[in-house]
């Protein structure tokens, strides 16, 4: 998976403090790699670095926290245990989790965002690897992402005994909706069609997998015909991980997308890792094409391709969703899409982490509605009611 780039706006007004992080690992070298590496970022200062979860929750007690860059493995207090006892202490505190690409991790990390995390990187296996490249790139940009995502949330006073445990699968959203929503000048929104739909295609980015929770988790028996296609950046390992917690928390057959796979509705189908998901007509199938083409928006899979081969099989019998998410994946393929007529929502930017994605979408014109996290799964339904 390549990470995408250039949020619709910059995630820090210029001149604000930096985001204050605390990296915790068990490795004094990985430690010193990480730290370098953030501070090397003039918006970002490492105010702790420990080497252990029981570690992490004194330091947090000395030191204003706003973002957590937690490995899984380590002795003393792992990273899955110090979780919900950190997000206790402060239960806005953003944790960014940081796991090696291995079935075992993914599935920590999955169920640790489920229980509060707000995201997690991918971390090499080699410590060389560690300050440079994908790696790099992709923690800078989640630290700043989600550091300014704690900032639109007013701080809480903790309560004697400390916070309560934060409820699974939360979403970071401020605690109140703007009256006029931010970037309202730029929308302009399309009227509405009324044609059935017969295909739901989703995309997402950072923030995603708790917002699919969300909307799939809303949708949890819901009387929904059509299959569900989704391309949430992510890399491989992890998209088996998720098609199987979206089966376990939503009641959905989720799973990836297989090359020459029959679509069948009522089905979940995840774009792979590192493989681009479209769709083509075989006589009166739609069937699943997995392919290696070039990244696009410097991702693999993308969500561009996606929608613009939906736009080809489906026509306008289509309703495509954008959810949180940094740069601009989804916008071409979306203006494909709406071009031949098809249905296109895109989530708000008071309850995107990055309103990145869905304010690209947004704000180029091609929108029925931009609506906060919690209506997307009602305007699904409704949607694909249409007959």
């Amino acid at each position: 998976m390549s990470i995408d780039t250039g949020a619709a706006r910059p995630p820090q007004a210029s001149g604000a403090e930096p985001f204050r992080v605390m990296v915790v690992d068990d490795s004094a070298v990985v430690r010193g790699i990480v730290t370098k590496m953030l501070e090397e970022e003039k918006s970002i200062q490492v105010v702790s670095s420990v080497g252990n979860g029981q570690m992490a929750l004194s330091a947090l007690d000395r030191y204003d926290v706003e973002v957590v860059v937690l490995d899984i493995e380590m002795p003393v207090m792992d990273g899955l245990t110090a979780l919900p006892q950190l997000l206790k202490k402060d239960p806005d505190l953003q944790v960014i989790m940081a796991s090696t690409l291995t079935h075992k991790n993914a599935d920590v990390t999955l169920r640790a965002m489920e229980g509060g995390a707000a995201d997690y990187v991918p971390k090499p296996t080699s410590s060389k690897d560690l300050g440079a490249g994908q790696f790099k790139t992709e923690l800078i940009e989640k630290v700043k992402a989600w550091g300014a995502a704690r900032r639109r949330k007013p701080k809480r006073a903790a309560p004697p005994g400390g916070f309560p445990e934060r409820a699974k699968v939360s979403i970071a959203q401020p605690a109140h909706r703007p009256a006029v929503p931010l970037y309202a000048g730029q929308v302009t929104l399309r009227p509405a069609n009324n044609d059935p739909v017969d295909v739901i295609a989703i995309g997402s980015s950072t923030g995603g997998p708790q917002a699919l929770f969300a909307v799939l988790g809303t949708l949890k028996g819901a009387p929904i015909r059509q299959p569900i296609l989704i391309t949430q950046h992510m890399p491989a390992t992890f998209t088996t991980i998720l098609a199987e917690h979206i089966t376990r928390l939503s009641g959905w057959n989720a799973a990836e997308g297989k090359d020459g796979e029959v679509i069948q509705g009522g089905r979940v189908y995840i774009a792979p890792g590192d493989f681009h998901m479209v769709v083509e007509s075989k006589g009166t199938d739609k069937v699943i094409r997995l392919n290696k083409n070039p990244p696009e928006n410097f991702c693999r899979p993308a969500v561009d391709p996606m929608f613009r081969s939906i736009a080809q099989a489906y026509g306008k019998r289509v309703l495509a969703v954008v959810l949180t998410g940094m740069g601009q994946d989804g916008m071409k393929g979306g203006q494909v899409l709406v071009q031949g007529g098809a249905t296109m929502i895109a989530q708000d930017e008071p309850t995107s982490v990055v309103w990145g994605m869905p304010g690209a979408v947004a704000t180029a014109g091609i929108c029925s509605a931009v609506l906060p996290l919690a209506e997307i799964a009602p305007q699904i339904l409704k949607i694909s009611q249409r007959r």
